[in-house]
C-alpha cells in the first residue's frame, strides 16, 4: 500500500477525529482534533490494518514567529538588506491562535507504514495536551523533553519533571521568545566551591550584514 492509499484508509475510517491530512515528499502527516488525539492513536495502534505498534519520536513546535521574514535574503534594495524589526512584525501579525504543536511520529513494522500527527494547542496560558504513555510507554522521555524545552503539560504524565536543563532553570530555552543569550549564566566559584548563577552580563545585539556594492576584484578592468 502506498502512502496515498494508506492516507485514504485512515480518513475513510476516522474522518471524524482528523482535521486535515497531507501527503507531501511520500510523507503523510495527519493533523488530529486536541479532544480525539488519544481515540485515533489508539485506532493507529490497535487496527491491525495499520498496526503502529512503535513511537518513534515525539517533538514540540512553536508557531510564535512562523511565516514572518527577518532577513530580506532573496534581493536587495536599494540601501542594503531588509531588516525587519521584531516587535513591529508581532504588532502586524499577532501571535497564531495555535502557538504551539506536539508532532508523533509513528512507524508499522509489519505494514513498514510511517505517519506524522501533529495536534495543534489552543492558545492558553499553561498550553496542555494528553499524554500518549498508556499507549506507547516511551513517549515517557519524550513528552518529559518537549515539557522541558517548550513547557507544554501532558495530561496524565505519571512524572512530568525537566529532563535536559539543570535544576532551578527559569523558562522554556526553545520557545520563540526565550532571548538567545539566555537568562542566567554559570561560574564556578573557587570560594564557595559549587557553581553559581547569576545574571546575564553580555549584552543582546542585532546584527547587521555588511553590503559591499563595489569590489574592485569583480569589476572589469580596461587595462590590458
Amino acid at each position: 500500500m502506498d502512502v496515498n492509499a494508506l492516507s485514504t484508509q485512515i480518513n475513510s475510517r476516522y474522518s471524524e477525529w482528523i482535521m486535515t491530512t497531507k501527503v507531501a515528499f511520500a510523507e503523510l502527516t495527519i493533523e488530529v482534533k486536541p479532544e480525539n488525539l488519544l481515540d485515533l492513536c489508539r485506532q493507529l495502534r490497535d487496527d491491525a490494518d495499520l498496526d503502529f505498534k512503535l513511537l518513534v519520536d515525539v517533538c514540540g513546535v512553536d508557531y510564535l514567529h512562523y511565516g514572518l521574514v527577518d532577513w530580506e535574503t532573496e534581493s536587495t534594495t536599494a540601501t542594503g538588506f531588509g531588516r525587519g524589526v521584531t516587535s513591529q512584525l508581532l504588532q502586524e501579525n499577532p501571535t497564531p491562535r495555535d502557538r504551539f504543536a506536539v508532532v508523533y511520529h509513528l512507524l508499522s513494522l509489519k505494514h513498514n507504514h510511517r505517519v506524522r500527527l501533529r495536534v495543534n494547542i489552543p492558545n492558553e496560558a499553561e498550553p496542555i495536551v494528553d499524554s500518549v504513555i498508556s499507549l506507547w510507554p516511551a513517549a515517557n522521555w519524550f513528552e518529559r523533553e518537549v515539557f522541558d524545552l517548550f513547557g507544554i503539560l501532558f495530561r496524565s504524565h505519571p512524572d512530568l519533571r525537566r529532563l535536559l536543563t539543570d535544576y532551578g532553570f527559569v523558562g522554556y530555552p526553545f520557545r520563540k521568545d526565550f532571548p538567545l543569550i539566555g537568562k542566567v549564566e554559570a561560574r564556578y566559584d573557587a570560594a564557595l566551591k559549587r557553581v553559581i548563577y547569576e545574571p546575564v552580563s553580555i549584552q543582546a545585539r542585532t546584527l547587521e550584514p555588511k553590503v559591499i556594492r563595489h569590489d574592485s576584484r569583480y569589476e572589469k578592468s580596461d587595462e590590458r
